[in-house]
C-alpha cells in the first residue's frame, strides 16, 4: 500500500516529539490525526500541511474519548494504519519520598494508561484489516531506571515498554507490528519540568525531535513482512551504558 492510502494518528503531537512526527508522516504522503490536549497547539502543527493533517483534540486518559475519536478515523477514512503513542509528561518533584500521589497517578494515566487506551481502541481496526503499525515513544528510563527521570516517569515508562512488548506478541501473528522506541535526551519541552535548568548548550547537544521521528518513519514504512521490535536512540555524547 501507498503512503497516501494510509492514515495514522499521532497522539501528543501538539509539540516535541510527536509534532515532527506528525510532519514527517504528512510529508511522506500518510493522513495523519494530530491528538493532544491544547487545541492551538495541534493547529500549529496541522498548519505544516492542512491537507493531509487533521486536528483531534482530547485527554488520552479519557477512555470514552479515546474511542470515539477512532470511531471517528474509521468513519472518515475507512481505515486506520499506524499509532504513535507519543503523549508523555512528567514533574518536577520526581523522588519517591516528594512526588505527590496526584502527581504519580497524573504521569501514569497520560504516560501509561493512556497508551493502552489508544491501542486497545485501534486493535479491533487492525485486525480487521489483516495489518497495521503501533509505535511507542518510550524512554530509556523504561529500560533501566534512574533517579534523573523520577520513579513516576521511570515506572510509567516500564509500563510502556511491557505494554508494547506483550501486544506485539499476541498481535503480531493478526499483521499488527508494534515497536517500542526508547530515546535518550531529546530536545522538548518535557525539559523544562527538569529539577536542574538545562542549558542552550547542552539543549543543542541532545537529540531533536526529527531525529526520533525519522526512526517512527522507519517502522511505519518499512514491508509488512519486517517489523522493529525494539529500537534505542540516544544522543552521540549520551551513554547508555
Amino acid at each position: 500500500m501507498n503512503s497516501s492510502d494510509r492514515v495514522a494518528v499521532v497522539t501528543g503531537s501538539g509539540s516535541g516529539i510527536g509534532a515532527e512526527v506528525a510532519r514527517q508522516l504528512a510529508d511522506a504522503g500518510f493522513r495523519v490525526v494530530v491528538v493532544g490536549r491544547r487545541e492551538d497547539m495541534l493547529r500549529d502543527t496541522a498548519a505544516h500541511d492542512p491537507q493531509r493533517i487533521d486536528v483531534q483534540p482530547l485527554d488520552v486518559g479519557d477512555r470514552s474519548a479515546v474511542d470515539a475519536m477512532v470511531r471517528q478515523v474509521v468513519e472518515s477514512y475507512g481505515r486506520l494504519d499506524v499509532l504513535v503513542n507519543s503523549a508523555g509528561t512528567n514533574t518536577v518533584t520526581r523522588a519517591a519520598a516528594e512526588v505527590s500521589l496526584e502527581e504519580w497517578e497524573r504521569i501514569l494515566k497520560v504516560n501509561a494508561t493512556g497508551a493502552f487506551n489508544c491501542i486497545q481502541a485501534v486493535i479491533p481496526q487492525m485486525r480487521a484489516q489483516a495489518g497495521g503499525t503501533i509505535v511507542n515513544i518510550s524512554s530509556v528510563a523504561g529500560r533501566r531506571a534512574i533517579p534523573l527521570g523520577g520513579v513516576a516517569y521511570n515506572a510509567s515508562k516500564f509500563a510502556m515498554t511491557a505494554l508494547g512488548t506483550t501486544v506485539g506478541e499476541e498481535e503480531k501473528d493478526h499483521g499488527i507490528r508494534v515497536t517500542n522506541i526508547y530515546p535518550g535526551e531529546v530536545e522538548t519541552p518535557i525539559l523544562d519540568a527538569r529539577p536542574v535548568p538545562v542549558s542552550a548548550e547542552h539543549r543543542a547537544r541532545i537529540l531533536q525531535p526529527g531525529d526520533v521521528a525519522q526512526a517512527v518513519l522507519l517502522a511505519c514504512t518499512l514491508p509488512p513482512r519486517a517489523r522493529i521490535p525494539e529500537l534505542v536512540i540516544v544522543p552521540t555524547i549520551q551513554s547508555f551504558m
